[in-house]
């Protein structure tokens, strides 16, 4: 079946870049406490030293390429122009998967790794496990068209639907997120038992615990450390949910406000507590970063709205739970503790789950060899 998409290439006109350059050559820094770094937010002497690389050692040109290694389409889906990257996979047996990213990251998380799941046997790999590789932006993320008003993660779980059925023809597929990714594809698994033939996470969304006086003592554990993460961690949530569009002045004008907001989470979601920098390297930071700032960063953050309005938000109907094989992989620094596998289990037909030794909300960028690993063998049971 021929798909259903335009071919795609990745360009930023070189006005965008001299603009970005400029502001970023007038940054206003604020004043910082003295504490740690990284105690009350990103760092200040880190950042200016991301702020000097953005500005005068990066070159968004070897990211685009990067971009542009792979084949980049888009498809009219619901109204909306979507982009996504996909590499058909070796070999006569490759089964598709769809690869999901969510906030505060983007396709460029996933760079990394779908050559070697395209292609396990140019990497010590068998072809046998070979996958064609689907990774879609986002609605209102990088290069995929932002909806006029918020929309819902459900909403999208069904657009990944037509997108893979309708538009690439893979009337049966695996699915693998983390973060929003997460959450829809938890919700295309929900709607579309069908096509979704095996679930593989990296965060755990949807989250169910009995009454207080029916819980266990180490659900009770489990909650009481869960709360006492959210209370200093939560901010970004609320306001992204309640009050999107007060914060979009600011990291829509700032690129270095902006380039803060979205690089403390890298921090803090896998170093979360040390004073050092964040495991990555700059180009990564910033060419993920690149995505919000050329595209806007408004849209991306109104996903968090239905998170407190619960439409289409990380709760199934009437106790229902997916039914579709659903495997773990569980990093220590993650957004929240490990939970028990009694809360894993009321949400979600979970037939593995692997604690990562360490580790936090980035798998694939972090720590790709085990996020390849992982994914291999996880969907080998299924294909």
């Amino acid at each position: 079946m021929p798909i259903r998409a335009e071919p795609f290439t990745v360009f930023i006109d070189e006005s965008v870049l001299i603009d970005l350059r400029d502001r970023l050559r007038r940054t206003r820094w604020p004043i910082e406490a003295e504490a740690a770094p990284w105690t009350h937010g990103a760092s200040l002497e880190y950042m200016k030293r991301v702020v000097a690389y953005w500005t005068d050692g990066y070159d968004w040109r070897r990211s685009e390429a990067a971009l542009n290694r792979f084949p980049n389409y888009r498809a009219r889906i619901d109204g909306l122009d979507v982009h996504f990257i996909m590499e058909r996979g070796s070999g006569k047996n490759s089964r598709p998967l769809i690869l999901t990213h969510g906030w505060p990251g983007s396709v460029t998380e996933f760079l990394g790794v779908i050559e070697p799941l395209a292609h396990p046997e140019r990497f010590g790999g068998r072809e046998e496990d070979a996958f064609t590789v689907v990774v879609p932006s986002i609605p209102g993320f990088g290069f995929s068209q932002a909806p006029k008003a918020p929309i819902t993660l459900r909403e999208v779980g069904r657009m990944w639907r037509t997108l893979m059925v309708d538009h690439l023809g893979f009337n049966s597929f695996f699915a693998q997120g983390g973060d929003m990714g997460s959450i829809s594809s938890c919700w295309m698994a929900f709607d579309h038992p069908e096509h979704v033939a095996a679930l593989h996470l990296n965060t755990v969304s949807f989250l169910v615990l009995p009454e207080l006086d029916q819980q266990s003592a180490e659900e009770r554990d489990w909650l009481r450390r869960s709360t006492d993460w959210r209370r200093p961690e939560d901010g970004y949530r609320t306001q992204q949910g309640t009050r999107p569009q007060t914060l979009a002045y600011a990291l829509t004008d700032s690129p270095a406000g902006l380039a803060a907001w979205i690089i403390e989470k890298f921090h803090g979601w896998t170093i979360p507590g040390e004073a050092r920098d964040p495991p990555y390297a700059l180009d990564e930071l910033l060419a993920n970063v690149m995505l919000y700032w050329i595209a806007g960063p408004n849209p991306a953050s109104w996903y968090y709205i239905s998170f407190f309005n619960e439409k289409g938000g990380r709760k199934f109907p009437d106790g229902r739970r997916i039914e579709v094989p659903t495997g773990f992989l569980i990093s220590p620094h993650d957004t929240i503790p490990p939970p028990p596998d009694s809360v894993l289990d009321r949400s979600y037909n979970v037939v593995r789950r692997i604690n990562a030794p360490t580790g936090g909300h980035f798998p694939a960028l972090e720590q790709p060899d085990l996020f390849i690993d992982n994914v291999r063998s996880f969907f080998r049971a299924y294909r």
